[in-house]
Parts: C-alpha cells; structure tokens; sequence
C-alpha cells in the first residue's frame, strides 16, 4: 500500500530495485550508485517521519506490512505453544495466547491477532475481539499468576467487535472484569501498543506495570473517523479528530498514559520488521528485567497508583 506523503520514498525504491536487477548482469557495477540511493533514501525518509501529521500517523499504524503479532513471537520467542479457549464458549481465534520462552524468562504472552492478507482477516475478525477473547486473555493472565509468570500483552485492533452477538455474550462486562482483574494481578505485566490501540478493545488487555508505544503506532478511546462523526457528523474530518484526540504516542508519553516509546526505523516498521522488532525485543527485556525482581505487594500498589493518576 502506497501512501500519499510515502511518494517520493517509492520512487527512490522502485530505482534501487531496478538498478538491483540490472546489477546481476555480467560486468555491472552500480553498488555505489545504489549506496548513495539508499542514502539518500534514508535521509528522505527521516525528513518525512519527522514532519508526520496525527493523521498520517494513523494511517502508518494501519499500515497492512505493519509487523503482526506472529511476527514479534517469531522474531523474540525461542519456544511459544499456543493456549486455546475460554473455558465458557468457544476460541476467539482474534485474541491470540501461551507460553513463551522470551530471552531468559518464561512468560504468558496474550495479544490481538490480525492477518496478512484478506482471508486471513476475515478469519480473525480484523484483530477485534469477541467477549470469549478476552475471558481467554483473563484465563492465561490467571494461569500466569500462578505460576508466578510475567504476561507480556500485545496490542493492535481497531476495537472490541461491536456486533449484536458479541453483545448479547457481554462483551461490555468482559472488558471490564479485565480491567478489574488487570490492576490486582499479582505478576508483572507489560504492554505495547504495536499499531492501533482503539478504544475498550485495546485497553481490555491494556493494563500493565509498564506500556510501552511504538512511535507510529496510535492508542485512543475512539477513531478519528467515529469521532469526527459524533463532533461533526462528518467523518470527513477525521484528520481534525486525530489532532484533538491526541493519540499519537509523542502526545501519550507527555500525558503520562504510556511510559516509554520505541524508537521505529527510517520510513517506519513496515520498512524494517527485523530492525522495529530487535528494539521492542530490547525494551522489553528491559523492563522485564526490573519488574519480575520487585516485590508483588508493591508492584500491585504502583499499577494501581499509576492508573489512578492518568488525567489528573
């Protein structure tokens, strides 16, 4: 997917590949002409990055070639088993969930899934869970508890799914018994906001002793299209809403919502998934690090403190 503001990137990729094709002829020689695109395509790309507008930052967060879940458990995860079903009504194949070997330590790890392509979407409803989603996530999170495992949550959906099925299995009350469970868990628990952060969706598995942010990514309690359609009944202005909703994770790490922000390569994640995953990798070691030698009593104490302080 080609992006308006991404244009003159695309140019300078589509004469590297060219010049890439070309140079496996016999007797070619252009690796300093495509040192100097790559270069220039580099320098390009920080220039734009560091102008992007709320609602171009959206857009990257959208971005399909956006690394996945599937993608960090891959790139960070020595071992994973997957852990299925809520117990209650079935398995929400939009909430994805087990154990993990991550560097040194066993954790639970739990996140939205999306797909890669149309198919796969659909089979997992867009990345938007359904009530027996988040019971799941609250099983795992429980079995970690016990076991005394950190959970390392994942996020990236648009929203809770807001169908009427969805609604008559309490989808509401799911979110919320999370929220309540969350903040009294007694393990460490860390979250990052991979891509879309929307609404109850994303804070139904959001609450964590630390939460990190992709620098591209976004975390809002609504989209700026619903917003804009609330405020103005125009979802036209959705960039206006983006601004005011203040949902990119510059703005959230100054309203002390986030706590760190994970620096993205040179044109954003969708251009480098081995180097945007090396990073998240290397922060949350960090602070797993920290977290899973504190005292249990005050871990809960401070999660509790923290979210209780968000807006003052």
């Amino acid at each position: 997917m080609e992006l308006d503001f991404e244009k003159p990137l695309v140019e300078i990729e589509k004469k590297i590949g060219e010049l890439e094709k070309s140079a496996q002829a016999p007797d070619a020689q252009f690796g300093p002409e495509i040192a100097e695109l790559e270069r220039k395509k580099t320098e390009l790309a920080k220039e734009i990055y560091a102008k992007l507008t709320p609602w171009q930052i959206v857009q990257v967060a959208r971005h399909p070639d956006r690394p996945l879940m599937v993608d960090y458990l891959g790139g960070m995860c020595s071992q994973f088993i997957e852990l299925h079903g809520d117990r209650c009504f079935g398995d929400d194949p939009g909430v994805l969930g087990g154990l993990a070997t991550f560097g040194d330590y066993r954790v639970v790890v739990i996140g939205h899934r999306k797909g890669k392509n149309v198919e796969e979407n659909v089979k997992f409803n867009f990345g938007m869970a359904n009530p027996e989603g988040y019971r799941k996530a609250l099983r795992l999170m429980r079995l970690a508890e016990k076991y005394r495992l950190p959970v390392v949550s994942f996020i990236d959906t648009p929203g809770a799914y807001p169908g009427p099925e969805a609604e008559a299995r309490g989808q509401a009350e799911a979110i919320a018994r999370n929220l309540t469970e969350m903040s009294l868990l007694q393990t460490p628990i860390v979250v990052v906001v991979t891509g879309e952060g929307g609404s109850g969706g994303a804070i139904g598995i959001g609450v964590g002793d630390v939460v990190l942010m992709l620098a591209n990514s976004i975390y809002s309690v609504i989209s700026p299209e619903g917003c804009a359609s609330i405020l103005w009944r125009d979802g036209a202005k959705a960039p206006e809403a983006a601004a005011a909703l203040r949902l990119t994770a510059r703005d959230l790490l100054e309203l002390d919502v986030v706590d760190e922000v994970i620096p993205e390569p040179p044109g954003g994640a969708h251009r480098n998934h081995e180097e945007t995953i090396s990073a998240t990798q290397k922060s949350l070691l960090k602070h797993l690090k920290k977290l899973v030698h504190a005292s249990t009593k005050k871990l809960v104490a401070a999660r509790y403190e923290k979210y209780s302080r968000i807006g003052r």
